[in-house]
């Protein structure tokens, strides 16, 4: 549960909003403080599990064969096996174009070789190698799981975003939302709070309203 700061602040950014013809994100802005990001190790880079969900569609791929190529077509936007990896390797614009529509990969661990030496030049700079499927992971499960899911990347940046719900969801759901990516960054940086400058939370469209 957020504390009532973080869902006022919420309920003032949806408010302000101007209304749109679309359904607009609510995304937040998180401003570093007193860390060296030139050093890859203090930068931030997670994946996290929002509870109230995103509130918009995620993208996820699949690179697997056989059973477990047959399961993630039920839950999976594509699923890709051996053939369509090595024609992806050939063709750099269709790899890239992939990687940019596509939020999360999933791969099964055996393939994980061929997709760094295929895709290897496309995924990793973009922070976008599949997360590796092992053999008793559940392929339906992890997709679901991962629908729910976001990436916390500040790279070399001070001042990064990320998605935390949608203009249709209630206060209270992107509060509890923006609080489990807080209580994660908090965490995770060396000095915890201390590491944080600012953080706001706004509608694609609408202003800012600081959080933290």
């Amino acid at each position: 549960m957020a504390d009532n700061e973080i869902e006022q602040a919420v309920s003032r950014a949806l408010e302000d909003s101007p209304e749109r013809n679309f359904r607009e994100t609510v995304d937040l802005a998180i401003n570093l403080r007193d860390l060296d990001l030139n050093d890859p190790s203090n930068r931030v880079d997670e994946s996290i599990v929002l509870p109230s969900g995103t509130g918009q569609e995620t993208q996820i791929v699949v690179f697997a064969e056989g059973e477990t190529a047959l399961r993630a077509e039920d839950v999976a936007d594509d699923v890709l096996g051996g053939d369509e990896l090595e024609e992806l390797g050939d063709d750099t614009d269709a790899a890239k174009d992939l990687a940019g529509e596509t939020d999360f990969f999933v791969a099964e661990a055996s393939m994980m070789q061929d997709i760094g030496r295929y895709l290897g030049t496309v995924l990793g700079p973009r922070g976008k190698m599949p997360t590796p499927l092992q053999p008793d992971d559940d392929v339906v499960e992890t997709v679901n799981r991962m629908k729910n899911t976001v990436q916390l990347r500040s790279g070399d940046r001070r001042t990064f975003h990320t998605r935390v719900g949608a203009e249709d969801m209630s206060a209270e759901e992107i509060a509890d939302n923006i609080d489990v990516i807080i209580r994660r960054l908090h965490s995770n940086l060396e000095k915890g709070p201390l590491n944080v400058d600012t953080v706001f939370v706004k509608t694609t469209m609408g202003p800012s309203v600081e959080v933290a």
